[in-house]
């Protein structure tokens, strides 16, 4: 069993429904189409990497909110195996931070590529330091809205790019990220 809470949500949406969220021209485009509707499955789970791989194979995106290490990198490790893009969250006390680990792009980071599963990090969890509550809903918001990009094929992601929030102050700072090479989850996959 992995960390103490629930896996987040693994969502299964298709482009077109995420299409018609965003507009009366996308649902044209997607009925013209023939695509299908959107299928939202939110899991409050534990979840080993057998149960992982299942979950993560069947979806399109997968929005990691987790609050621990451990779930966090077994995540990763499955959007790896199974070429499925991450939207990775994470908010503590005043910080908040979020990226997507797109694998299916061969310069673009993991998880694991910056934050390696055998560095020594000490982990802190909000139910031990708390959270400003409204930062989980900029965060959260923030992970929809990529997910939403990734599954209508729209803008550009976060890829490659962290986004820290530091809600004191308000004021974002973005680090360009790079894939590891010697990464101990993503490094047999082709290089760009």
């Amino acid at each position: 069993m992995l960390g103490t809470n629930p896996l987040a949500i693994i969502a299964r949406m298709t482009r077109s429904a995420m299409l018609e969220v965003l507009g009366e021209d996308y649902i044209r485009t997607a009925r013209a189409k023939g695509l299908s509707k959107v299928r939202v499955v939110a899991l409050q789970e534990r979840a080993d990497a057998l149960r992982l791989a299942t979950l993560v194979t069947d979806a399109d995106v997968v929005i990691d909110c987790s609050d621990n290490f451990a779930t966090r990198h077994a995540v990763n490790a499955a959007c790896v195996a199974h070429a499925k893009p991450l939207v990775s969250g994470a908010a503590i006390g005043f910080d908040g931070q979020i990226s997507v680990y797109d694998t299916r792009r061969p310069e673009a980071p993991c998880y694991a590529c910056v934050f390696p599963p055998d560095a020594t990090i000490e982990e802190v969890r909000c139910a031990t330091m708390g959270v400003f509550a409204p930062l989980v809903g900029i965060i959260g918001t923030m992970q929809a809205a990529e997910a939403l990009k990734l599954l209508a094929g729209i803008g550009t992601s976060l890829a490659g790019r962290l986004q820290m929030l530091d809600a004191r102050s308000m004021e974002w700072n973005e680090v360009r990220l790079g894939r590891q090479a010697d990464c101990p989850v993503c490094a047999r996959r082709p290089m760009a």
